[in-house]
Protein backbone atom coordinates (compact mmCIF):
# COMPACT_ATOMS: atom_id res chain seq x y z
CA UNK A 1 0.00 0.00 0.00
CA UNK A 2 1.74 3.26 -0.79
CA UNK A 3 0.32 6.96 -0.02
CA UNK A 4 1.20 10.32 -1.47
CA UNK A 5 4.38 11.93 -0.21
CA UNK A 6 5.11 8.74 2.04
CA UNK A 7 8.32 6.73 0.61
CA UNK A 8 7.37 3.33 -0.28
CA UNK A 9 10.48 0.60 -0.74
CA UNK A 10 9.76 -2.91 -2.41
CA UNK A 11 11.65 -5.30 -3.61
CA UNK A 12 10.90 -6.18 -7.43
CA UNK A 13 11.54 -10.46 -7.95
CA UNK A 14 8.78 -11.42 -10.48
CA UNK A 15 9.68 -11.08 -13.95
CA UNK A 16 6.82 -9.09 -15.34
CA UNK A 17 7.55 -5.92 -12.49
CA UNK A 18 11.11 -5.89 -13.22
CA UNK A 19 10.01 -5.66 -16.94
CA UNK A 20 7.52 -2.89 -15.71
CA UNK A 21 10.32 -1.36 -13.73
CA UNK A 22 12.87 -1.58 -16.62
CA UNK A 23 10.56 -0.44 -19.11
CA UNK A 24 9.46 2.97 -16.31
CA UNK A 25 13.05 3.68 -15.88
CA UNK A 26 14.04 3.90 -19.35
CA UNK A 27 11.23 5.97 -20.74
CA UNK A 28 12.65 8.81 -18.54
CA UNK A 29 9.28 9.03 -16.21
CA UNK A 30 10.35 6.73 -13.30
CA UNK A 31 6.54 6.53 -12.25
CA UNK A 32 4.60 3.46 -11.93
CA UNK A 33 1.07 3.35 -10.01
CA UNK A 34 0.33 0.72 -7.52
CA UNK A 35 -3.40 -0.33 -6.71
CA UNK A 36 -4.09 -2.45 -3.54
CA UNK A 37 -4.43 -5.98 -4.41
CA UNK A 38 -7.82 -7.73 -3.96
CA UNK A 39 -8.63 -11.80 -3.63
CA UNK A 40 -8.97 -13.21 -7.28
CA UNK A 41 -6.58 -11.72 -8.79
CA UNK A 42 -7.65 -8.42 -9.14
CA UNK A 43 -6.64 -5.00 -7.76
CA UNK A 44 -8.40 -2.02 -6.11
CA UNK A 45 -9.97 0.79 -8.21
CA UNK A 46 -8.01 3.87 -6.46
CA UNK A 47 -4.34 3.86 -6.13
CA UNK A 48 -0.93 5.73 -5.91
CA UNK A 49 1.63 7.01 -8.71
CA UNK A 50 4.92 6.35 -7.01
CA UNK A 51 8.19 7.94 -8.57
CA UNK A 52 11.22 5.44 -8.65
CA UNK A 53 14.48 7.30 -6.48
CA UNK A 54 16.99 4.64 -7.08
CA UNK A 55 17.23 1.25 -7.95
CA UNK A 56 19.42 -1.13 -7.18
CA UNK A 57 20.45 -4.81 -9.10
CA UNK A 58 21.08 -7.75 -7.49
CA UNK A 59 23.27 -10.82 -9.10
CA UNK A 60 20.45 -12.72 -9.32
CA UNK A 61 18.10 -10.04 -11.68
CA UNK A 62 15.83 -8.37 -8.80
CA UNK A 63 15.72 -4.60 -7.51
CA UNK A 64 15.37 -2.72 -4.51
CA UNK A 65 14.22 0.31 -5.22
CA UNK A 66 13.09 3.44 -3.40
CA UNK A 67 9.91 5.41 -4.56
CA UNK A 68 7.95 8.21 -3.13
CA UNK A 69 4.45 8.67 -3.44
CA UNK A 70 3.11 11.79 -5.72
CA UNK A 71 -0.89 11.61 -6.21
CA UNK A 72 -3.77 9.13 -5.78
CA UNK A 73 -5.25 7.85 -8.84
CA UNK A 74 -9.17 6.22 -10.17
CA UNK A 75 -8.77 3.29 -11.98
CA UNK A 76 -11.47 3.74 -14.86
CA UNK A 77 -10.14 1.19 -17.19
CA UNK A 78 -8.18 -1.98 -16.59
CA UNK A 79 -5.95 -3.78 -18.47
CA UNK A 80 -2.76 -5.99 -18.68
CA UNK A 81 0.41 -5.43 -20.71
CA UNK A 82 3.22 -8.15 -21.10
CA UNK A 83 1.32 -9.75 -17.28
CA UNK A 84 1.29 -7.10 -15.61
CA UNK A 85 -1.79 -5.03 -14.91
CA UNK A 86 -2.28 -1.35 -17.09
CA UNK A 87 -5.11 0.87 -16.68
CA UNK A 88 -6.29 4.43 -17.76
CA UNK A 89 -6.74 6.27 -14.51
CA UNK A 90 -8.49 9.36 -13.59
CA UNK A 91 -5.74 11.86 -11.05
CA UNK A 92 -7.45 12.89 -7.72
CA UNK A 93 -7.17 16.57 -6.24
CA UNK A 94 -6.85 16.17 -2.59
CA UNK A 95 -7.47 19.24 -0.70
CA UNK A 96 -4.37 20.60 0.85
CA UNK A 97 -4.33 20.61 4.70
CA UNK A 98 -2.85 24.08 6.53
CA UNK A 99 -3.74 22.45 9.80
CA UNK A 100 -3.11 19.16 10.53
CA UNK A 101 -5.00 19.16 13.92
CA UNK A 102 -7.87 20.47 12.53
CA UNK A 103 -8.14 16.78 10.67
CA UNK A 104 -7.71 15.49 14.18
CA UNK A 105 -10.69 17.31 15.95
CA UNK A 106 -12.72 16.95 13.00
CA UNK A 107 -12.39 12.71 13.54
CA UNK A 108 -12.42 12.64 17.35
CA UNK A 109 -15.27 15.12 17.89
Amino acid sequence: MAFPSLPCPLHVFEPQYRLMLRRCVESGGRRFGMCYPIDGGSFSSYGTVLYINTVEHTADGRSLITTTGEKRFEVLHRSTCDGYNTGMVRFIEDEPVTNPWEIGETLFN
